[in-house]
């Protein structure tokens, strides 16, 4: 952020009509996806659909419609119907929904290959889902052909850009033949029950499982978000999650177009914050880290400004987080406490939002992951009412909402419409409704064994139901730490809590099953540790030169120290090692989206780990 601009006076947007009309209605109420998508084109056919940031591509819905049913064609002309799978291995590019759309209407089933897969593992779930088709960008070209290898069945890979090597076809090959095939007649012919995608979990726990999705589920999500955050109508959005994950299937691309909403693409995820405030969106999800790096910017930059800038702002944001933590707990906000937040609302926090893009935004959502307490009271006390939800590949993305105007922070809000959640005896949280998955693909009997006859799925989370109905996720069941004297802990929790600790903690990794006392691998958060080093004198920032620093150590171990005053003596974290390196998602530590992957945390820094406890 500029410093110099924090506190200019910025012209609000005047705030876009959401209003929901007859005919958005009818495209919610559509029996698929196909259908509501048809009906958003017929409703907004020269709304903006889709776009890059610069506008080098931008398609109305009537073009994304005209474009995908040129594709659609040629793709039966190669064989591919209803019921088939096809392979997508894309960046987020307004060619995505070209394909996406192209497959839906002939009633096939495209599903994504995270773009950070190894070739084995591209071969594993391309394989598994039985395509015959691939279509792929040139950045994700090499890595794929390796895979192919591996892919006797794999009969045509698609190239969408650049050139197209021997035994792949260019995108515009594809694209307008076969144009007496009949589409309006497979269009038709697809059902509530066909299966609309698959999402191969990411495979923290073993290989990736295919989650069968089907047109039903979807449109049974639409609806109950419809009912509990009346979602934005023709609102902006940005694609930026990878599409392989339910997330950005949901939030980025499923709910906008049958929303008649104007998708920015940005295939860059760590140029989200930047892309933000470009296109100021209505509706907004983000995984944890991307608030938690949010909240750190802002915080680096009042620690860069003089004492006399910075101060009347860290205080008027200290006053508003307490009055959001008074409304919390239902204590009575004083008057005088109310009308200095307002104040500071007006002078302070609007233009601030409008500085990160969120001022227009009337739904803003956080999930995948626990946020930090502490982060969720920073964004509710500068205006910015951030909820979190839960949900699963397996239950369509969605099963708890935190519904504007009653949020509850800690929770992930109440069971969205049509959806039953209970606790099993051990407090596992148990789903049910139409939003259950149709099963892993090629695997009945782990099918069986999470979907029980009673059509309640087993979600491996452990839970807590308030009096109100709300949930709070404990911690995945796995995950659970049980200490050498049989405590049971989540790392989760005191992750969550030392983040909150200090804003130089980035990443965390605490360890502790079957030992004596808690340890932890941490990692600087980037951003705020450059500036932190700058404002120390030193010259590098490097992060192997900041892990060695004692400086550094020491102002890290001010956080540990803070947030162990906020855990129980068992949970607290005795020893930490600063880690010389970045977590990146997709990498070795971190899925694509920012998930531990704690096995191969442990398995890769095994010796660290028993160097904190040889001692």
């Amino acid at each position: 952020m500029n410093s110099k601009r924090w506190l200019d006076n910025v012209e609000p947007l005047a705030l876009r009509a959401v209003t929901m009309t007859d005919r958005a209605q009818g495209m919610i109420e559509a029996a698929t996806f196909a259908e509501g998508f048809r009906q958003t084109v017929d409703a907004y056919p020269e709304q903006i659909a889709i776009r890059t940031m610069d506008d080098a591509t931008s398609l109305s819905y009537r073009a994304l419609r005209d474009r995908a049913a040129n594709l659609a064609r040629g793709l039966a002309g190669l064989g591919l119907g209803r019921g088939d799978c096809v392979a997508l291995m894309l960046a987020n590019r307004p060619e995505f929904a070209v394909v996406d759309l192209a497959a839906v209407m002939l009633g096939a089933v495209p599903f994504s290959v995270y773009q950070t897969l190894p070739p084995e593992q591209i071969a594993y779930v391309v394989g598994d889902s039985g395509a015959r088709i691939a279509i792929v960008e040139q950045a994700f070209l090499k890595p794929f052909l390796e895979a192919r290898a591996a892919l006797p069945d794999l009969a045509h890979v698609i190239v969408i850009d650049g050139d197209t090597p021997s035994g792949t076809t260019a995108l515009g090959m594809v694209e307008g033949a076969n144009a007496g095939f009949d589409l309006e007649a497979a269009c038709r012919a697809v059902t509530p029950d066909d299966l609309l995608t698959l999402i191969y979990t990411s495979g923290t726990t073993g290989p990736p499982k295919g989650v069968q999705l089907s047109h039903r589920n979807l449109m049974s999500v639409v609806r109950s978000l419809n009912q509990s955050t009346q979602l934005p109508v023709n609102g902006r959005v940005i694609s930026w999650l990878p599409t392989a994950h339910i997330a950005e299937r949901a939030f980025g691309y499923y709910l906008p177009v049958l929303m008649g909403a104007s998708i920015t693409t940005c295939p860059n995820p760590r140029e989200i914050i930047a892309v933000l405030p470009k296109v100021r969106p209505h509706f907004f999800f983000a995984v944890p880290r991307i608030w938690e790096k949010m909240k750190a910017g802002i915080e680096a930059q009042l620690a860069g400004m003089p004492a006399e800038q910075s101060g009347p702002v860290k205080d008027a944001i200290a006053a508003a987080v307490r009055k959001v933590q008074l409304e919390q707990s239902a204590d009575t906000v004083p008057d005088d406490l109310a009308v200095r937040v307002g104040k500071a609302d007006a002078e302070m926090f609007h233009p601030l939002r409008a500085l990160l893009g969120l001022d227009e935004a009337t739904v803003v959502g956080t999930g995948a992951a626990p946020t930090p307490r502490d982060v969720l009271e920073f964004f509710h006390g500068i205006g910015v009412p951030l909820g979190e939800g839960w949900g699963m590949s397996e239950t369509c993305g969605v099963g708890t909402v935190n519904p504007p105007g009653g949020i509850r922070l800690g929770t992930v809000g109440k069971p969205a419409p049509g959806i039953e959640i209970k606790l099993a005896a051990d407090g596992e949280v148990l789903i049910r409704g139409a939003n259950i998955m149709v099963g892993y693909r090629n695997q009945p009997e782990k099918t069986a064994e999470t979907i029980g006859s009673d059509g309640w799925l087993v979600t491996g989370d452990i839970g807590e139901l308030d009096d109100q109905g709300y949930l709070r996720i404990v911690d995945r069941k796995k995950e659970l730490i049980i200490n050498a004297a049989g405590k049971n802990m989540s790392p989760a929790n005191i992750e969550g809590t030392m983040k909150g600790g200090s804003s130089l903690i980035g990443q965390v990794c605490v360890i502790g099953d079957r030992r004596p006392y808690n340890t932890a691998l941490i990692v600087l958060d980037p951003e705020y540790a450059a500036v932190w080093a700058a404002q120390h004198g030193m010259a590098d920032a490097s992060p192997a030169a900041l892990a060695a620093s004692e400086a550094v150590i020491a102002a890290v171990q001010e956080g540990v120290d803070a947030a162990n005053s906020k855990l129980s003596r068992v949970e607290q974290v005795k020893k930490f090692t600063l880690l010389p390196e970045d977590w990146l998602p997709g990498g070795d530590e971190l899925t694509p989206t920012m998930k531990l992957k704690r096995k191969p945390i442990a398995e890769k820094y095994q010796d660290v780990i028993e160097r904190m406890y040889a001692a």
